[in-house]
């Protein structure tokens, strides 16, 4: 039972009392009896009164205490000019005030902490107590390829992502570099804080390819420069030697003179095959910006096409746009990047095979060059596009290289992996 319903019952029953009390007096002594009803109307009147101030303050109480539940912290009370009245309600006024600059404070913080993780070029991915993700913002979602709304309250076990599960691993305060499909590289570490007394996990993804690819370009491109430069020089002096020699086998007896030319021919050959392949490893390092003009990739591919078909074992296969597949690129370097994609295609069909073309003209312009050749193995997979690397007895690890700079230089998105059916496949986003 309420207070005031207690109170009220209370004067209730007293009162009661007196009346029937000083219905007694009626019989013996009407004055008395008029002095008494008098008596029980004045303490009625100034029952209600103290009644009427007892519970202001409780109806104020509960009136606060509905509006904080409410979360409404814009109601105030107005001072009643009593002095307890009064400083309750300056105390629940000062009190509101304060929550309410909190509430605002902590709004505000919220909504700056929410931009900042969309604006922010690092991807985070924040996870509760039992690992499960809750927060993952927009660079997070295009570094792992694949949306919030099918990871939040998944853990990365759950989802269907390498990149997800190696995050998995991470140890906290460890600093790891990832590699996704062998040529992006991501910095992540993961950390903690404290929140409501819980602590939540949270991860930090950094794209580090172009670092790395700078640091790898300042590198070799040094190393190139001075072996070309310092085999360029040899070439030169004993080409001008042997050509020297040759001019003067006019002088030699016939007997030795073909043996003789045929030797300096091959000296000479030989150094300017040395000149060639110094050349392929000097032209990575040397790559112009592309020069980009609108272009139909549908004909460009048809005309590759036929010009590298020579091997009857393999069959192509053109699924192009039917409308004109028309982007913005540099139609020699392109021509490169395709050139060297289908070769290593060839090269990967070791009896009979298919090489399957596609252009897709929505919801995103993409091309897909596949094969079902003999694959890629994962450990391969991880260093395919670093520089020199080849899997090729007699590779130089220049094709991929070069491919990784043109494309990165148009910034087209791109990818060589094994698809679900086995095929080694190559995507480029434009």
């Amino acid at each position: 039972m309420k207070l005031k319903y207690k109170f009220s019952l209370f004067i209730l029953i007293i009162h009661l009392i007196m009346i029937l009390l000083s219905i007694k007096l009626l019989e013996t002594n009407k004055i008395w009896f008029l002095v008494a009803e008098i008596f029980i109307l004045f303490s009625i009147v100034i029952s209600i009164i103290i009644y009427k101030q007892l519970i202001r303050p409780l109806n104020l109480i509960s009136s606060g205490i509905e509006a904080i539940k409410d979360k409404d912290f814009n109601m105030k009370f107005v001072k009643v000019k009593q002095k307890e009245m009064d400083e309750l309600i300056d105390v629940y006024n000062k009190m509101i005030d304060q929550l309410l600059q909190e509430r605002v404070m902590q709004q505000e913080q919220h909504y700056f902490l929410e931009k900042l993780l969309e604006a922010s070029p690092s991807g985070i991915i924040i996870l509760d107590f039992d690992e499960k993700i809750t927060s993952i913002n927009p660079a997070a979602e295009n570094f792992v390829n694949i949306k919030s709304d099918e990871t939040i309250g998944k853990t990365f076990k759950e989802i269907n992502s390498n990149f997800l599960k190696e995050l998995g691993n991470l140890n906290e305060k460890q600093l790891s570099l990832i590699y996704k499909n062998g040529m992006k590289t991501y910095k992540c570490s993961r950390a903690h804080f404290v929140d409501r007394g819980f602590s939540h996990k949270f991860i930090i993804i950094d794209e580090f390819t172009e670092e790395i690819i700078k640091t790898e370009k300042q590198a070799y491109g040094k190393v190139i420069r001075m072996m070309s430069h310092e085999i360029n020089n040899s070439i030169g002096a004993v080409n001008s030697i042997l050509n020297s020699v040759k001019s003067y086998k006019e002088q030699l007896d016939k007997s030795v003179k073909n043996d003789f030319e045929t030797f300096l021919d091959i000296a000479i050959d030989r150094n300017e095959n040395l000149n060639k392949f110094m050349n392929k490893f000097a032209e990575i390092v040397r790559i112009p910006k592309p020069i980009k003009t609108k272009t139909n990739l549908n004909e460009l591919l048809k005309t590759i096409s036929i010009l590298m078909d020579k091997n009857p074992k393999i069959i192509w296969k053109l699924e192009l746009s039917a409308k004109p597949f028309i982007v913005e690129l540099d139609v020699q370097q392109m021509e490169l990047v395709l050139i060297n994609i289908l070769k290593n295609s060839m090269e990967a069909i070791e009896d009979r095979g298919i090489i399957f073309i596609k252009t897709i003209d929505s919801p995103q312009k993409k091309l897909i060059i596949k094969d079902d050749g003999k694959g890629i193995d994962n450990e391969i997979q991880q260093n395919l596009f670093t520089p020199f690397f080849s899997t090729k007895k007699d590779g130089q690890g220049i094709g991929l290289t070069l491919i990784r700079e043109i494309l990165g230089n148009h910034e087209f998105e791109f990818s060589l992996k094994m698809n679900r059916e086995k095929e080694t496949e190559f995507v480029i986003e434009f």
